[in-house]
């Protein structure tokens, strides 16, 4: 028996989104050729943006197809700085949270490296959460010389849900752009791009249903960005390349089916993930649950976050790796190489308890079944994960 508990990584493709890929790679067509199979290819990209659009609250213009979250993360970061700062050369200040994804921090630090970048990390609390005083008393000083705030929507470790309403009203005042990573939000939580009043919003389409290496940045149409690559001029001018129409297709049609079943998952997984939360802790009663307090309403509903004393984190995941239960031991995405989560430091955690994490995601597969899997095998993983830490 295979239990899969890390939808956050990557969840499966939904079997409608399979029916809509396998259906749009019989068809011939690069959306951007004049002829009949060109604007047939052209129209199903161009519906797929209408409804991406409808779905998240968005014009059809400011949607702009990318590879990925880490493109669209890219974009923004960089591509908000170099317009930015063009237009305005004071305007040299980066501010990010210390628990954003490695997207979102790498292209900030590297801005910083490469291009003259003040970067500014805000400090967030025990649960991950940015406090907007701190980002208020920042912009207060130096608004004037801020390109850009990116705080993202819901951490991809520790779920916790950020104050993203107000991070905007407080950017607002100052005239500073605001782009969130929603790349975990979409699906879980009710995500609107007008009422948010952000800028900017990334999401990736393999978190919702889709197939790896398709995402989109949403950008308000007015939003100057600088392209990170040149050529045919696609997407707004800032995203060249020929668009991807089957990924288009794939994309939308994953978020029409994860927004319209949202209310209803996000109430299923929810009590899903406080059952094997309970599990876990029954099975080790010493495991600390990290990040905002399941019943405060500020945690993803299918995100159960935990460090294990006395244990290694990747010693945890192979032990229930070798019993058929994948999950993670944080974000996917730093190439496998083990390390302490900076989200976990920056939350305070001591190193030494931040390398027993481990992260189970819930998603549209996961059952009781699983939780059951799980508290059944866990016990004695974690003594041996323990054992081995000793020895």
């Amino acid at each position: 028996m295979t239990v899969y508990l890390d939808h956050a990584a990557t969840a499966p493709v939904h079997p409608r989104v399979v029916e809509a890929v396998v259906d749009q790679l019989g068809r011939t067509g690069n959306a951007s050729s004049l002829h009949d199979e060109g604007r047939a290819a052209r129209r199903v990209v161009e519906e797929s943006r209408e409804l991406l659009a409808a779905r998240l609250g968005a014009r059809p213009s400011e949607v702009v197809l990318t590879a990925g979250g880490t493109e669209a993360d890219n974009l923004a970061v960089k591509g908000l700085y170099w317009a930015r700062s063009a237009a305005d050369p004071r305007r040299r200040r980066v501010v990010v949270s210390a628990v954003e994804h490695h997207a979102v921090l790498d292209p900030a630090v590297w801005l910083a490296e490469r291009c003259g970048a003040d970067l500014v990390v805000l400090p967030v609390d025990a649960d991950g959460r940015v406090d907007p005083a701190a980002l208020e008393a920042n912009l207060a000083a130096h608004g004037d010389e801020t390109a850009l705030v990116s705080i993202m929507w819901a951490n991809n470790e520790v779920g916790t849900v950020q104050p993203v309403h107000r991070v905007v009203e407080v950017a607002r005042r100052h005239g500073v752009p605001v782009h969130a990573d929603a790349v975990q939000a979409v699906g879980q939580l009710p995500v609107d791009f007008a009422a948010s009043g952000l800028d900017a919003l990334t999401l990736s389409g393999h978190k919702v249903g889709a197939p790896v290496g398709v995402g989109a940045l949403l950008a308000r149409r007015e939003l100057r960005l600088t392209p990170l690559t040149h050529g045919g001029g696609q997407e707004r001018g800032v995203r060249s390349g020929t668009v991807d129409v089957v990924g288009a297709r794939a994309l939308a049609v994953a978020v029409d089916l994860a927004v319209e079943a949202q209310p209803e998952h996000a109430r299923r997984v929810a009590g899903l993930r406080d059952r094997l939360l309970a599990a876990v802790l029954r099975a080790v009663p010493d495991a600390v649950v990290r990040g905002a307090g399941p019943a405060s309403g500020d945690r993803l509903p299918a995100n159960a976050h935990l460090t294990f004393p006395g244990c290694e984190g990747d010693a945890l995941l192979y032990l229930l790796d070798s019993r058929g239960i994948r999950c993670s031991t944080g974000s996917a995405c730093r190439a496998g190489v083990p390390q302490p989560s900076h989200v976990l430091l920056a939350m305070g955690v001591p190193e030494r308890d931040a390398r027993g994490a481990l992260r189970f995601s819930l998603g549209r597969t996961s059952t009781d079944d699983d939780v059951a899997a799980l508290a059944a095998v866990l016990p004695e993983v974690v003594e041996r994960a323990r054992a081995a830490s000793r020895a």
